[in-house]
């Protein structure tokens, strides 16, 4: 992969930043997008060492003519970059349309435009709703259970319609429950251990039965670079998952007898998702991808999790999470 020029949007954030890592030590020469701000902060790019074959830019997926700049001489875009709060999605809707759909549409039509080789759509396993059978393979039909879903479910159509009407190399790569060190603390396993972390006796969560294909972070980054390389997967949308369903009571359960707790679950309402909007059950078939590429995760839920842990217990991590405040 020496020499290979890549593009990751959203390079700042939770997958984005290990992505980056992943490919600089595969040898490939990285553009990192961070989105734009006046302090010259890049999220989690930050915390990786320095290196040559980086390069980080800042900017936002929402321009096109900025989106047509960047993917300037690039072979293989990794886009990354939207809005993927569900909470925050009720609140502001329009946002998730404005950065999901049109920023894939423009990434789409710069790299139609300048000739890049492949482009990795990251989608979501929300796009799905909850389960009509299960494991969920690729076939599910798309149920928008939250603007969220229904902004990414728009997001994929956009990028495989650029496949079929101008066979750009797309391939949608639909992530299952992602987690691990830098998570975002809106979500489940950050909010559990970032509470018990910080000595509380009361973890605050919403609820508990629903049931999640929860996959480390690495294991999905390892996915994103096999599609990459994978001619075969053009045209496709392929799940990263680990064939493995727990509930968010069991995963409370588990993270709590690693972390040598006691403390008791509250409900808390806010915490709650609409009715209608609870995506109940997630469980992923990676069998397609399997067949593709040869993929196997390499961490269990119990190994992934004590390595979350391990980095979240630590001060200088712990203190960047206000884990007495309900992340929206």
């Amino acid at each position: 992969m020496n020499g290979m020029r890549v593009l990751v949007t959203g390079g700042d954030g939770f997958i984005g930043s290990h992505l980056t890592e992943l490919l600089l030590s595969k040898g490939y020469l990285v553009k990192a997008l961070s989105y734009y701000n006046s302090f010259n902060y890049w999220g989690w790019l930050d915390s990786i060492p320095k290196n040559i074959n980086l390069e980080v830019i800042t900017g936002d997926v929402r321009d096109p003519h900025f989106c047509k700049e960047i993917t300037k001489d690039i072979d293989i875009i990794f886009h990354l970059a939207a809005l993927i709060a569900i909470p925050y999605s009720y609140v502001a809707p329009y946002s998730y349309v404005d950065t999901n759909v049109k920023g894939t549409l423009n990434i789409c039509q710069a790299a139609k435009e300048n000739g890049v080789k492949r482009v990795l759509i990251t989608s979501t396993s929300e796009v799905y709703g909850t389960a009509q059978y299960l494991p969920i393979d690729e076939k599910h039909p798309k149920q928008p259970q939250s603007p969220y879903s229904a902004s990414k479910i728009g997001a994929d159509a956009m990028a495989l319609s650029f496949y079929n009407a101008f066979n750009l190399p797309v391939v949608i790569v639909r992530p299952f429950n992602t987690y691990g060190p830098r998570q975002s603390a809106r979500a489940v396993i950050p909010t559990i251990i970032s509470q018990i972390a910080s000595g509380v006796k009361e973890i605050k969560l919403g609820d508990l039965s629903p049931t999640r294909d929860f996959i480390y972070v690495l294991d999905t980054c390892k996915g994103f670079e096999l599609l990459a390389n994978c001619d075969a997967a053009i045209g496709q949308e392929i799940n990263i998952s680990s064939n493995f369903e727990i509930s968010v009571h069991d995963t409370l359960k588990l993270i709590a007898e690693l972390m040598r707790s006691d403390a008791q679950f509250v409900e808390d309402e806010q915490r709650l998702r609409p009715n209608n909007s609870e995506v109940f059950r997630l469980w992923g078939d990676n069998s397609k991808i399997k067949q593709l590429t040869g993929f196997t995760p390499d961490y269990n839920i119990r190994k992934g999790l004590a390595e979350t842990i391990k980095w979240f217990v630590k001060p200088e991590n712990l203190k960047m999470y206000k884990s007495d405040i309900y992340n929206v």
